[in-house]
């Protein structure tokens, strides 16, 4: 059997992964703790094969960029820093795709982390931190996901949902996005833990995401119907130059295929072995109600 922790209560990613693991039952034995206090560091983490790192801050109100560091950099390397102490075997943390500092174009395996925001930069110094705690007995597995969707997600997939949900036109757009359904998300966690691998990996869906192909799939999901019109590529490029929400939505951003892991990675074709859903059946599982 092996034994899990979830280090982040009530997060997304952290039930969503433990309500997958459901299905092989006593197989696996998961079990969360709040990060907000300190009653975490009086737990035995010796008795886990993988912490799961879930706890962090995305997006604060208050322009405080010592709290991004506080919480995103220095409470992921003290959980790792005690998860090594107490005899733990693999420490995975959740970074992101915003460790790059791009809203488009291309990251490849030379493409060089240079984070722009607070969220971004607090990401990539905790990466660092956590990459000098591993050893031949303590794995560490840095994930870079991109934009995560699915059943009750936060972000801005839901946002074009409700959009798709009212909207009876959407202009054709001509891009590709990496995204990650959150089922796929939870397959990869579950090979990562099987597998004990350690590395920076970046999982993405099988392929890119168009977003009006999105857009009227969530539309048909609701038996609504959304015309496709061409004809504002002009327009969305003026606006995407100047507006950071366009440029997500419309702009391109993708993970070469290559980037999933590393070249010194154990395993390259992760991309290929973990889908579970393709894009169309995630997207009607999504807005399931």
């Amino acid at each position: 059997m092996k034994r899990i922790l979830i280090t982040g209560a009530n997060s997304y990613i952290g039930t969503s992964f433990e309500n997958y693991m459901s299905q092989f039952g006593s197989d696996y034995q998961i079990d969360t703790v709040d990060m907000r206090g300190e009653t975490w560091r009086e737990m035995d983490f010796s008795v886990y094969d993988s912490i799961i790192h879930v706890a962090g801050i995305v997006h604060i109100k208050e322009k405080n960029e010592d709290l991004y560091y506080q919480v995103n950099r220095d409470l992921a390397f003290e959980t790792a820093k005690k998860a090594k102490a107490d005899g733990a075997k693999q420490f995975i943390f959740f970074s992101s795709m915003s460790v790059f500092g791009m809203d488009t174009g291309v990251i490849t395996n030379t493409t060089k982390p240079n984070p722009k925001t607070p969220y971004g930069k607090s990401k990539l110094a905790a990466e660092e931190l956590l990459k000098g705690l591993e050893s031949e007995s303590f794995t560490v597995c840095i994930l870079r996901p991109p934009m995560i969707y699915g059943p009750n997600s936060v972000g801005n997939y839901p946002r074009l949902a409700k959009l798709a949900n009212k909207t009876p036109i959407f202009p054709k757009v001509d891009n590709q996005r990496s995204m990650l359904y959150i089922g796929n998300l939870s397959a990869f966690l579950k090979l990562m833990v099987d597998t004990n691998l350690s590395g920076i990996f970046h999982p993405q869906n099988d392929k890119y995401v168009n977003t009006s192909e999105m857009v009227k799939l969530i539309a048909e999901a609701h038996d609504k119907n959304i015309t496709v019109i061409p004809g504002f590529s002009g327009i969305i490029k003026l606006l995407s130059a100047q507006i950071g929400i366009f440029r997500k939505v419309f702009g391109s951003l993708i993970y070469q295929e290559s980037t999933i892991g590393f070249p010194d990675s154990k395993i390259l074709n992760v991309r290929l072995e973990y889908q579970d859903k393709d894009f169309k059946n995630s997207i009607y599982e999504s807005e399931k109600k």
